[in-house]
């Protein structure tokens, strides 16, 4: 596999287990890497990583010419609540907006049902004298007095960071700014932002947790990023580092520390990027891209080699794993895909009510599953695994790190006692619990999005990923499942083909029929120019520069939006006319119907203003298809629709040339994957290196 060879480009991909480290050479080689992240502090993996990946092939940080970065460190301050001491500035009346939330019940037989503390607590919010309408008119100024006296008490209850939240600032951002800049003045060293400016939406409480967020993981991120750019700076490194978006864009350190919400899907987005290139690449449009690695499973919808973007909330901190509603919501544009399931590193236990269940807690990579030998003593996925013969313990991650046979299956045992079965049947059991729950996770939301899994091919990666592809595939009823070379560091490939770009918003809540079109053409052309203006910063040249807009609309009186994208080129009637049969069109396909006689709503206006994507080209440079056979031997694995433990053939990956075919059972290993075939599917690899596995239906002898 290479790439242009245009100059040295390393992406590296942070995960909750591993992290994973891919270079494209001079030369026009790929080199990998995968170590186990750094929990505590995972820069120091990334530059231990980095540097060691350059220095074995021959280079230092002065020959990078890009590094582009994803990471879930924003997620994990989320997650461990470590983030910094916020102090909130809000509208008289509105200081328990983050405690009255929305009351909207996730589980309605609930009666004890719990939800995620607010990241401020109420005394560190502060009510201020102001008033704006949902228009925008001023009913009651701001008293910056006031601002000054409220910043003064929060900096005495130990504020390291101010967050101004007013009402209605989505329609008038005035108020906002003015006490931003109060503030900014009285304390200059204090991290100062407002809602206005991370999150510009319709709606109080979703405003006001998406801006909490935000300011609550803003001074950590930024640190991490200062710092790390610093030390690769102070080795000589040259460009400036690139951070991966929730979007599937990139934008430097600087901008994505200012707004690090953007991060929370970070290293998914970058894998669903490179998911929908290889299916360009192969001439598949639709797939659903399954990415498991050792925290997690997720899954990504691609429709006509594309991935949708979310605008509407999602999650984070639920206090359920799997229950939507559970968490706080996070309104932040991010590729659209749902956590499906476990990863390699996730626990298997029994319930309350004795019945097995894996998760959503994980081992991570410390102290990590029981057969890494780290101290860990709890059965996860990964043992279950190396139990059933699916991975080899002396070939994982190459050979560098050996994972230990009787460690896994001791910690199994355990488990399988409590369950009154044998170790293998526990293990299997684990391993059939995982797929299953991820193929009803991935099934609910296709039928969601009015999808028929049938009509899809899988695309796996990730660590986990190609072991558990076909079984969960299986279970959805599609037939084809696709593993590119190199599946268990992907993401970090899809680093280095994300596109530059950046978007605005304006929310302009008004009847279609009403709405101030030439309002709204200002808006698009000033979102271009300086959208225009920060690509040529980032040295994208002007004529590839590519322009999208978008409207959010909903009925009258409904309470969420259906997104559509606009034609180039239309305005004024000719413009409301179209954007009818656009909204009219994707409302029948999402909901089956039309309301013709409702009113139709303009809530948001969006533009993106973008760069082109990465210019990649795949050779097949890694395999040794004339230096070694394909068959590396066998061992006995698992296959319990054919008997049991099944002297199974081990296939080595670098070594399947295009063309070469395999029938199953078999196993194909990597250095940071494997690819269990089982019985009655068939592999063969196509001109771009890819393992293309059909299900042909298990023989009837």
């Amino acid at each position: 596999m290479s790439i242009d060879k245009s100059g040295i480009k390393l992406g590296v991909d942070v995960g909750g287990t591993f992290t994973d480290f891919l270079m494209v050479s001079s030369d026009g080689q790929v080199h990998i890497g995968k170590s186990l992240t750094t929990g505590e502090d995972p820069s120091q993996g990334v530059l231990a990583g980095t540097e060691d990946i350059l220095k074995n092939n021959g280079h230092s940080a002065q020959d990078l010419q890009a590094f582009v970065h994803g990471t879930t460190v924003a997620t994990n301050i989320i997650l461990t609540r470590r983030g910094a001491k916020v102090g909130m500035l809000t509208t008289r009346g509105f200081r328990d907006t983050l405690d009255i939330q929305e009351k909207v019940k996730y589980d309605i037989y609930d009666l004890g049902i719990d939800y995620p503390e607010p990241l401020i607590p109420p005394h560190m919010r502060v009510e201020i004298d102001e008033r704006v309408t949902k228009d925008g008119k001023v009913l009651a100024p701001l008293d910056e007095d006031q601002v000054i006296a409220a910043g003064n008490h929060l900096v005495e209850k130990g504020a390291r960071a101010l967050l101004v939240c007013f009402l209605h600032s989505y329609s008038q951002p005035g108020h906002e700014q003015q006490a931003v800049a109060v503030l900014k003045k009285a304390f200059p060293n204090l991290v100062v932002s407002c809602s206005s400016d991370i999150s510009p939406d319709l709606g109080e409480f979703t405003r006001f947790a998406t801006s909490s967020i935000n300011m609550y993981i803003r001074p950590r991120v930024e640190n991490y990023l200062r710092e790390m750019e610093a030390e690769l700076k102070r080795q000589g490194l040259k460009p400036a580092c690139d951070m991966m978006l929730s979007t599937g864009a990139t934008a430097d350190f600087k901008k994505a520390g200012e707004l690090p919400i953007r991060l929370i899907e970070s290293g998914p987005a970058a894998g669903a990027i490179a998911a929908a290139y290889y299916g360009t690449l192969c001439g598949i449009d639709n797939l659903i891209a399954f990415d498991m690695g050792g925290t997690t499973a997720k899954a990504c919808v691609i429709d006509h080699g594309k991935p949708a973007i979310n605008y509407d909330h999602f999650e984070v901190a639920r206090v359920h794993r799997f229950k939507k509603g559970s968490g706080i919501p996070l309104k932040a544009p991010s590729i659209d895909m749902i956590e499906i399931g476990a990863g390699g590193g996730s626990i298997a236990r029994i319930d309350q009510i004795g019945l097995l269940k894996v998760g959503p807690d994980s081992a991570e990579s410390n102290p990590g599953p029981a057969c890494y030998g780290l101290g860990g003593t709890e059965p996860t996925v990964t043992d279950a695994n190396l139990a059933l013969g699916y991975l080899d313990g002396g070939f994982f991650l190459g050979g560098k790190m050996q994972l230990g046979t009787e460690l896994a299956q001791g910690a199994i045992s355990r488990l399988a006692g409590s369950l009154s079965v044998d170790t293998i049947r526990a293990a299997w059991g684990i391993h059939e619990v995982v797929s299953e729950s991820m193929a009803a996770a991935a099934r609910t939301h296709l039928l969601e999005k009015g999808r028929d899994a049938r009509k899809y091919a899988m695309f796996a990666f990730g660590g986990s990923g190609p072991v558990h592809a076909c079984r969960v595939a299986r279970n959805l009823g599609i037939k084809t499942v696709i593993c590119a070379l190199g599946a268990g560091t992907l993401s970090a490939l899809g680093l280095l083909l994300a596109p530059t770009a950046f978007d605005f918003v304006h929310t302009d809540v008004a009847h279609l029929s009403d709405c101030n079109l030439d309002e709204v053409q200002k808006f698009f052309h000033d979102s271009e120019v300086r959208g225009r203006q920060l690509l040529s910063a980032a040295q994208v040249a002007p004529d590839a520069v590519h322009v999208t807009r978008f409207v959010e609309l909903r009925y009258a009186g409904q309470g969420y939006e259906v997104g559509v994208m606009l034609p180039a080129g239309i305005n004024d009637d000719a413009l409301r006319t179209a954007i009818v049969d656009l909204f009219e069109a994707e409302y029948e396909r999402l909901y089956g119907r039309v309301e013709k006689s409702k009113i139709i709503e303009t809530v948001k206006w969006r533009v993106v203003v973008s760069g082109p994507a990465g210019n990649i080209r795949i050779s097949h440079s890694m395999l040794e298809g004339d230096a070694k056979p394909a068959l590396k031997g066998s061992r006995p694995a698992y296959f319990p629709e054919i008997g049991g433990f099944i002297d199974t053939k081990v296939y080595d990956r670098y070594s399947m040339a295009p063309g070469f075919t395999l029938e199953g059972p078999a196993v194909v290993e990597e250095k940071e994957s494997t690819a269990v075939v089982p019985p009655g599917w068939s592999g063969q690899v196509d001109d771009y290196s890819n393992l293309v596995l059909k299900y042909q239906g298990l023989s009837s002898t």
